[in-house]
């Protein structure tokens, strides 16, 4: 097998540090513009990542199982990240009122990270 359990654990947390580091260097910027906006970038890119990170767990966790078990975890997974980040982009629009673009803006940066892993071999 070319792609180990341990490879996309590595991957997964590598990419849930680059998200952080992107968020908060968007974040530093936006504090320029107020707290509002600040905050906006960090709940948007913390949702991305969040959802991001329980996928990874849910994928990851337990034994190595067979094809079924394997696509069952993916599912769910995939299910629990966006389930996460709509809600807390909900949170963050809706009930903090925080500013549409920043949080939109945050999510967009944490999301490009995950496109710009698979452009780069490591």
């Amino acid at each position: 097998m070319l792609n180990t359990l341990a490879a996309g654990k590595r991957l997964a947390m590598r990419l849930l540090a680059v998200q952080i580091v992107v968020v908060l260097a968007l974040a530093l910027p936006a504090a320029l513009l107020g707290w509002r906006a600040a905050l906006g970038v960090l709940m948007g890119g913390v949702a991305v990542a969040a959802g991001g990170a329980l996928m990874a767990w849910r994928m990851f966790h337990g034994p190595v199982a067979g094809p079924g078990p394997t696509l069952m975890r993916m599912a769910g997974g995939l299910a629990l990240k966006w389930l996460v980040i709509v809600a807390l982009l909900w949170l963050a629009l809706a009930r903090l009122a925080l500013e549409p673009l920043a949080v939109v803006g945050g999510a967009l940066a944490a999301l490009a990270v995950n496109l710009s892993a698979f452009a780069f071999k490591s």
